[in-house]
């Protein structure tokens, strides 16, 4: 692989798709597609006054999340971010259940209780998200201690900025993940912005990842943009840490198409930056890779943003026809000493 820079993006030389079943590459676009049309759907509501709250949108980070998913067994578990909904959908949330839940009805998959920053579904080993920065990752080493303490053969994937890695609890985690030996991965979605600081700003190293040397672990920085190449670098360490090998720190270069949330214009980042980034969208560079191979057609491509385009709309119709949850419910899970 070439070498990478935080600055500008430098894609690297990309293997041909050949040694990978088509059924898996169907579906790495199927979902970046999905996680695309999803929330430029939400962007569209929110601007329009329909849906409430705010909202973080993970447009252009799709191939990150959707990489690493795929190279998880359906019984392993992530944590969420407040960026979450990319990674939701990612590891099998519904469509359905996502929208109804961003629009606070009783349906979501958080039954309405959590909206936008704190969605979720254990049911498909989603834990809902924890929109504290950098306070999902001993989570997700506790969760691995379990895992590990009972045998199970899980392993816990923790999503995070590149801002928690400045956090206090995430160095802890990363310590004991190390010290025990547990089967936890913890992947950086390092989109370069924390709100509006760009990283060399607040780091003196150059990658999140060169930090794992510190606690004993392998620690390597990526090109996010490609899911095929996360979903190598995650089979890896999966496989690392189900035969006892212990924790591994995956950094993906990435980039968001928006500013921190939406009333954010971005306006900080240098014009030469986002131009040169947009260049890299995943979605439209993986396509042409679809294309270029001759397992795949246009028509069975279109077919599936079709599709997709369905899934979206029937997600919106079940949001706006559900009802929102009865006032006496909102007593019911809490718990005073």
């Amino acid at each position: 692989m070439q070498s990478l820079s935080i600055q500008l993006p430098q894609v690297p030389d990309i293997a041909s798709l050949d040694a990978y079943d088509a059924d898996l590459l169907r579906d790495l676009y199927r979902r970046m597609v999905l996680i695309r049309q999803f929330e430029l759907k939400v962007n569209d509501l929110f601007l329009q006054g329909i849906m409430p709250g705010t909202i973080h949108l993970s447009l252009g980070q799709e191939a990150s999340v959707v990489g690493a998913c795929l190279a998880l067994e359906a019984d392993d578990v992530i944590t969420l971010t407040h960026r979450g909904h990319g990674q939701a959908l990612a590891k099998g949330v519904s469509a359905a259940a996502l929208m109804a839940e961003l629009f606070g009805k009783e349906t979501g998959c958080c039954r309405g209780r959590g909206g936008s920053l704190h969605v979720g579904d254990m049911a498909v080993g989603a834990l809902p998200a924890i929109a504290i920065v950098g306070a999902s990752s001993p989570i997700a080493a506790g969760m691995a201690f379990a895992f590990k303490r009972q045998a199970t053969g899980q392993v816990a994937l923790n999503f995070f900025g590149e801002g928690a890695a400045n956090k206090g609890d995430w160095h802890e985690a990363l310590n004991l993940a190390a010290v025990w030996k547990l089967p936890v991965i913890f992947l950086c979605e390092n989109n370069l912005y924390g709100v509006s600081t760009h990283i060399t700003e607040v780091m003196a190293i150059e990658f999140v990842a060169e930090r794992a040397s510190a606690y004993g672990m392998p620690g390597s920085t990526i090109y996010g943009n490609d899911p095929i190449i996360v979903y190598e670098a995650v089979k890896t360490a999966v496989e690392r840490a189900r035969a006892g090998g212990g924790p591994t720190l995956i950094e993906c270069l990435t980039y968001r198409r928006g500013g921190h949330k939406r009333d954010d214009p971005g306006t900080y980042r240098p014009q030469e930056e986002m131009e040169a980034w947009f260049k890299t969208d995943p979605l439209p560079a993986f396509r042409a890779r679809l294309l270029a191979d001759a397992r795949i057609s246009l028509c069975e491509i279109e077919a599936l943003e079709a599709s997709v385009a369905t899934t979206i709309d029937a997600a919106v119709n079940f949001a706006l026809d559900s009802d929102a949850p009865a006032i006496e419910s909102a007593l019911e899970h809490i718990y005073a000493d």
